[in-house]
């Protein structure tokens, strides 16, 4: 619920995953729009009274508000910021798993380049005792 300094007031029933920070831009617009459209001639209903007035444009705001991220630049940037951060993981964790591999591939090459040379040493102590002249 929404009260301006003036007395008119709106209300916004959502889910819990709805953004607060959103509803209130939607009825803060949509009052808006509603004084510039009608002035002041809401004053006239009393609080006993049933009263009621036509107001087209809320219809293009409710359906314009279904997806907030759209609707509010502030949400939609927040969420792409989120879609950005969690791309940002997935490639860090990428990178880091990358590098435990090339880690385990010098280690292997490493390995296999001491072996290399063990053979070596060993072919030559074992071909210096056959030499043929």
């Amino acid at each position: 619920c929404y009260v301006r300094s003036d007395g008119l007031a709106g209300a916004v029933t959502t889910d819990l995953e709805y953004p607060s920070r959103v509803a209130f831009v939607l009825l803060t617009q949509v009052l808006d729009e509603f004084t510039n459209a009608n002035g002041n001639s809401w004053e006239g209903a009393g609080a006993t009274q049933e009263y009621s007035m036509e107001f087209p444009p809320l219809e293009t705001y409710l359906v314009k508000y279904q997806d907030p991220a759209a609707a509010d630049k502030v949400t939609k940037i927040q969420k792409d910021l989120d879609d950005t951060t969690q791309i940002l993981h997935k490639t860090i964790d990428s990178v880091l798993e990358r590098g435990v591999k090339l880690d385990n591939l010098v280690e292997r090459s490493n390995d296999l380049s001491a072996q290399s040379k063990m053979f070596y040493k060993q072919a030559k102590k074992t071909n210096s005792c056959c030499v043929i002249s």
